[in-house]
Parts: structure tokens; sequence; C-alpha cells
């Protein structure tokens, strides 16, 4: 079962960098209008899908699918803003911290254990974002605490997830996120709208499509595997995102900011791994 969670992250994580990609193109609309159309969309097909197969669209355990929403909804927002503020290969790395948010507040939420050595790996996490946004004058404090809080949430949406396990279907856990969200991007959407025009409109399906799919795929990842080796899976984004801004978006990086990216990825990988390398129990 822990080989296909691994699958279904890589598979969430690849269709995340493309609606990454999607997000950027349409950074001149407002982040709260993107995620309302990311919200619908979602909200349509999810309902839909749940309807088809007979599945009680509220689920059972209420308080925690509400907190899953609510979660899921700060951590988009804060998600899209630096995805449109800043570039995408440190868009993605800060949003991605999220994994340290996940296993800390495992310990308190789904009671699941950590050892001693993962703290060090978050540690070194941090550091090389404290180098990336030290040598990328492109990022601003408040993008950085924005990020930040994304990442926070994010990582309790994903406790969320894991206390759900054996309780709700996939679908319904998904279908709680634009239940929450439309009523937030919409009412904010009313006073400050922009009307998207040309490409803008194929870009939004697509986010909305891509988005639909890793999240299935990540629900399921989460709901069948240990929180903190799956969601350091989540740092791989960091790989496509660094290709996607070369090629899409011809963004460049110092060699100290790619330093930190990469001490980021090397903390990932000992923790998903240290215990072949090293015998670590």
């Amino acid at each position: 079962m822990a080989d296909r969670s691994f699958q279904f992250m890589l598979l969430a994580g690849v269709f995340f960098a493309v609606m990454n990609v999607c997000v950027k193109y349409v950074a001149h609309l407002p982040t709260l209008e993107v995620v309302l159309f990311r919200s619908v969309f979602s909200f349509v097909v999810t309902y839909y899908m749940l309807r088809r197969q007979h599945i009680p669209p509220l689920g059972n355990n209420k308080p925690v699918l509400l907190w899953r929403g609510i979660a899921g909804c700060l951590g988009l927002i804060g998600s899209f803003y630096t995805l449109q503020h800043i570039p995408l290969a440190s868009a993605v790395t800060i949003n991605y911290l999220s994994p340290f948010f996940t296993a800390i507040l495992g310990i308190f939420i789904v009671k699941q254990k950590i050892r001693p050595v993962q703290y060090f790996y978050f540690l070194l996490s941090i550091f090389g974002v404290v180098l990336l946004k030290g040598f990328d004058f492109r990022i601003g404090t408040l993008d950085i605490f924005i990020g930040l809080g994304a990442a926070f949430f994010s990582g309790l949406a994903y406790n969320m997830i894991a206390k759900t396990k054996n309780s709700e279907h996939p679908l319904v856990i998904i279908f709680y996120f634009p239940l929450l969200t439309i009523p937030v991007a919409g009412i904010y959407s009313i006073f400050y709208w922009v009307t998207p025009i040309g490409a803008d409109w194929i870009f939004l399906l697509l986010i909305g499509i891509f988005t639909q799919l890793a999240q299935y795929y990540m629900t399921l990842a989460y709901q069948t595997a240990n929180l903190a080796k799956v969601a350091s899976l989540n740092y791989l984004g960091v790989v496509y995102a660094l290709g996607f801004g070369y090629i899409f978006f011809q963004e460049t990086f110092s060699t100290m900011s790619l330093l930190g990216i990469i001490i980021i990825l090397i903390a990932v990988f000992l923790n998903i791994f240290d215990k072949k390398l090293f015998g670590l129990s």
C-alpha cells in the first residue's frame, strides 16, 4: 500500500506542477478570482461524481470535514498568491514547506510519531528557504509570510484528510473544499472583478481540470500512508517548477538561490530514504 501511495503522490505532483504554470499565466487576474474559478469547477465535477456514485456529499465526520475545507481554502489562496507574485520555483519551494507543518501538526492531531532525525531534515529545509529568500530579491517579506501561512494551512488540511481515513470517500473530502471556498472567493470577486479575456479562459479551465486530478490522487495518498513520508514527496514539485519556470517564463536564479533549493531537496530525499541509506529506525 505504501508503494501505491507514493505513486498517487507522484501523479498529484505532476498535475499540480502543470496547474502552477497555468496560474502563473493568469497573474494579471485577482488571486481570489482565480481561486473562485478553480473552486466552481471542482464543485460541479465533484458533486456530479458524488451523485453518480450515490455517495452522500456531506459525509459523516462533518466537524473534521469543515476544518479540512477552511484550511484548504486559506492554503489555496496563499498558494495562488505566491504563484502569481514571485518566480515559479521560489513560490513552489515556499509553498511546499507544508510537509514540515503536516508532520509537526500530525503529532498532535493524528497522534503520529515522528523520528528525532526528521526534525533535523525539516530544519535543513527551512535553512534552504532562508537561503533562497536572502539571495532572491524578487521575493518580499510579505510574500514569505503569505507563503508560510499557505504551507501551514495546507499542513492542517492534510491532517484533516488523515483523520478521515477509512471513514470518508475521497470525493467527499474534496467536495468540502469548494463548498467553503466559493462563498469566500465569490464575495471578494463581486467587488474586485476583472473580466478574463482570450486565452485566460483556457488557462482557468485547465487550472480546474489539473487541480481536480491532483486533489483526487493527493487525497488517496494521504489516506493510505505515513504523513511525513508521503508529504515530503511534495518537494519534487520544485524540480518541475525550475524547469517550467525556465521554459515558459525565462526565470533564472543565482547560484546561492539554487543552492537553497538543492538543500531543500537533499533534506527531502533524506527524509524519504534515510532508513534504506543509513539503517535508521
